[in-house]
């Protein structure tokens, strides 16, 4: 039997109904209707045609009405608008726009598929611009490619921060138009939570665009040319591109009487019909069921449309199948960053009411040590009793998108966090760790689903602090030189088994680190010593998202050049600069490359590096943490050099620094107040190594640096190899029982026969951490001053030919006098 198949629409869910039709069954009689010329092309792809990315129109376009007729047999009438629906006489009455012929067509099955279109706010003056655009179809497209390409916009206003919205403001930043983006929100990208996006946004700042958050427009005037915003401020645009948001386009299904869902959608079952059973509807104009939340929502999202069209066929063709919801995962790329989200965020969980946990990770998108290694900010939200997932969200520049897409095929599975863990996913050092990205958001989440972590999350910290609790941040201290949460107290996690007196018990303590995994050793650690202990989940790094020092930004290009002003200052400008040139040597430019390394590593490697330089070189250092761009702003801030620009290509930070008139002084008054001291008496390996990343750190702040080495930290300074030296039988006994050099050293806990050191020694590697030697060496050049004890070298028997090279030998005197002016005074 030969069935009258109409379909209302093409793009993704109505071509994909008409073709499915046809491979199920070639005797139906299938005829499409679109409003607009095309009837299948790549409507996600549309902003990067704009901005040159995607170059070339016809590439866009997936299907023509020839080819539809040639391989499928379908009739296919574009530029044809379905303007009624007879259910009693199962007809469709339709208009061709271009003739005005007015034509009924009757149906057995009838597919709906009108999608969403763009809401267009109420505001004074915005019927009267005529640079205002919106961004669906191929016709939106070529008016707005025409007005860039004619009319050179030199600054774009885009309404609404969605993902339309920031890849618009890309794809325009891209063609040189400064771009201010405007939302009500505090944040962009809705579907994620606000600390996700904080690294978002302020990338979007790095690269010239200006965001206005928490902010709507009042007014539009001037036929489009001035903004007036609800705070009052106004600014002249030569474009507006309206993506605040899309609403179901259901007039026509509205007007035939079918039931309704949430926000005007077309309601449909788990088949896709629609209150008529005769009618079919899909894509980003029906309701649907959150897959997480069991709540109806509408998923305006291309995967759901195309799927939603294949089993609407599928039905029809008499197929066992069923759409039971969607979890609305997503992702977007913008410049170097992708973000990526699936399931709910914390936002609908807590208006909701629904319980749930929250883990935050700072993982590598693939092995430290193999080149072009770049964090990924991860968050996943579970059931605490159960261990369900409900939702997570990725940002970073490499990676984000295959963490995202196997979490999101995990709660399709029905998974839990602990078999997050479970997964065994593909591992090579260009693609991953061992220890995946999701396998260690598994760990995280099952430590506080089995009761061995309580967490801390980081909007709950400064009201912690501020009535009155105690806050230890376990990081080393120059890790606190790039940033900390205010009123916490430093006790790095090596130190904090000798400092548990200083600990109180009598109230409930949080512990805090970088990013978490320090913080989680550090909880165990004290919970087993009695202590009433939280970790602040996703650490430092987690917080400073939303509370830590902006990165500095680049001027965006100006709005327009209308001023004989602006012209006249260049001018000036340039032959000042021509001048200066003129008499002025060329500075010497030098690159590093610290992409990959841990902290200090960066900051170190660039220290070093401007110690080579003259006043006005410049230094350009490339680093794979976005964290990066934070820490070298305040570096450069602190020790008087100027960051001349801060960028990012790739998913790499690359800062050029110049050098400022004169380093800090390693040595005078000034300094030596702001200096560092420490006597190292412990010859212990993991203590020796804190030392001297210790003295690295404050000697790259600019302070003037003194390593007193007495009793076994003379160990550190051993010459593996030493010259022989005439001895009394108690020296050479003494000599025989101590380590010889830095590879000899035990560690002070676990040592285990000697294959402690030999563990912490191959971590450090495999996380590109410098080694003991090497850190020794960098310090040195540094300028720390390491001097050995010649009291105690007496003592112990030990001679100037066995140290080694670059050190001084002095007293206690010395010592004392150093550190009488020291801020800081250490005992290792």
């Amino acid at each position: 039997m030969t069935r009258k198949i109409v379909i209302v629409g093409g793009v993704a869910g109505g071509a994909s109904a008409a073709a499915r039709l046809r491979r199920l069954n070639e005797q139906d009689e299938i005829r499409m209707f679109e409003r607009g010329g095309h009837i299948s092309f790549a409507n996600c792809g549309l902003p990067y045609y704009i901005g040159d990315t995607i170059t070339s129109r016809e590439r866009l376009l997936l299907q023509t009405p020839q080819a539809m007729k040639n391989r499928f047999g379908i009739d296919v009438h574009i530029r044809t608008e379905v303007t009624a629906i007879d259910r009693e006489r199962k007809v469709v009455r339709t208009e061709q726009l271009d003739t005005r012929e007015v034509v009924e067509y009757s149906y057995d099955v009838l597919i709906l598929s009108p999608g969403a279109k763009p809401i267009v706010p109420d505001l004074p003056g915005i019927a009267e611009a005529n640079n205002l655009f919106t961004l669906r179809n191929m016709a939106d497209t070529d008016r707005m490619k025409a007005f860039v390409q004619e009319r050179n916009p030199k600054h774009a206003t885009i309404m609404g921060g969605g993902f339309i919205g920031v890849e618009m403001a890309e794809n325009l930043r891209h063609l040189g138009v400064a771009v201010t983006l405007i939302d009500r929100n505090e944040q962009v990208l809705g579907a994620l939570d606000p600390e996700m996006t904080r690294p978002v946004e302020r990338h979007m700042e790095l690269k010239g665009i200006e965001l206005e958050l928490g902010e709507t427009v009042e007014a539009i005037r001037n036929n489009g040319s001035l903004v007036k915003l609800a705070s009052g401020r106004e600014f002249a645009t030569d474009m507006i591109v309206l993506a605040i948001g899309v609403q179901p386009e259901s007039q026509l299904a509205a007007m035939a009487g079918l039931e309704q869902g949430v926000r005007g959608s077309i309601r449909v079952n788990e088949h896709l019909r629609t209150s008529d059973p005769s009618i079919y509807a899909v894509g980003d104009a029906i309701e649907v069921m959150h897959k997480v939340l069991g709540m109806e929502t509408v998923v305006p999202l291309a995967w759901e449309a195309n799927r939603q069209g294949r089993l609407a066929a599928d039905h029809i063709s008499g197929l066992k199948s069923s759409y039971t919801g969607a979890y609305g995962t997503a992702i977007v790329k913008l410049f170097d960053l992708t973000a990526a989200v699936t399931g709910a965020n914390e936002k609908m969980l807590r208006k909701l009411g629904v319980r749930y946990e929250a883990v935050h990770t700072h993982p590598s998108s693939h092995a430290g040590y193999y080149p072009g290694a770049s964090p990924i900010a991860m968050k996943l939200l579970f059931e605490p009793e159960t261990g369900r997932i409900l939702g997570a969200q990725a940002v970073g520049a490499d990676g984000a998108d295959k963490r995202i897409d196997v979490i999101a095929t995990a709660m399709r599975g029905g998974l839990t966090v602990h078999d997050l863990a479970d997964l065994e996913l593909a591992y090579a050092p260009p693609y991953s760790s061992a220890k995946d990205p999701v396998n260690m958001l598994g760990y995280v989440a099952s430590n506080v689903l089995d009761g061995l972590v309580t967490t801390m999350q980081w909007h709950e910290v400064d009201a912690y602090v501020n009535g009155g609790g105690l806050l230890i941040d376990v990081r080393d201290p120059i890790e606190r030189e790039m940033g900390f949460i205010p009123g916490s107290t430093n006790i790095p996690l090596n130190d904090l088994r000798s400092r548990l007196h200083d600990i109180p018990k009598d109230a409930p303590i949080v512990v805090s680190c970088q990013v978490g995994q320090r913080g989680y050793v550090a909880a165990r650690l004290l919970s087993q010593h009695g202590y009433q202990v939280r970790n602040v989940d996703g650490g430092y790094k987690t917080y400073a998202a939303m509370f830590g020092g902006t990165a500095a930004k680049p001027t965006p290009p100006p709005a327009a050049a209308n001023s004989a002003v602006q012209s006249a200052v260049h001018a000036a400008t340039h032959e000042q600069a021509a001048a200066q040139e003129a008499t002025t040597p060329e500075p010497v430019r030098i690159t590093v490359d610290a992409c990959g390394l841990q902290c200090p590593g960066p900051i170190m490697k660039v220290y070093e590096t401007m110690n080579t330089l003259s006043d006005g070189d410049l230094l350009e250092v490339k680093a794979s943490d976005f964290g990066f761009a934070a820490d070298i702003a305040k570096w450069s801030e602190k020790s008087g050099h100027t960051l001349e620009s801060l960028d990012t290509a790739g998913g790499v930070i690359s800062a050029v620094v110049r050098k400022g008139q004169q380093l800090p002084s390693l040595s005078g008054n000034a300094a030596a107040k702001e200096g560092t001291t420490m006597v190292v008496f412990s010859g212990d390996l993991d203590k020796a190594i804190a030392s001297f990343i210790i003295a690295s750190g404050a000697a790259a702040m600019g302070k003037k640096v003194t390593m007193f080495f007495t009793f076994w930290g003379l160990n550190i300074l051993r010459k593996p190899d030493g010259p022989a030296v005439k001895k009394s039988a108690i020296e050479r006994m003494f000599g025989m029982m101590m380590p010889k050099g830095t590879k000899a050293l035990p560690m002070s806990k676990m040592n285990m026969g000697g294959l402690g050191p030999r563990m912490i020694r191959y971590v450090m590697k495999s996380k590109n951490v410098e080694s003991l030697e090497s850190l020794m060496a960098g310090a040195i050049r540094s300028g720390v001053h390491i001097v050995a004890c010649t009291m105690s070298m007496d003592i112990m028997g030990i001679k100037k030919e066995e140290l080694i090279d670059g050190i001084d030998y002095a007293g206690v005197a010395s010592y004392l006098g150093d550190a009488e002016d020291a801020g800081v005074n250490l005992f290792i």
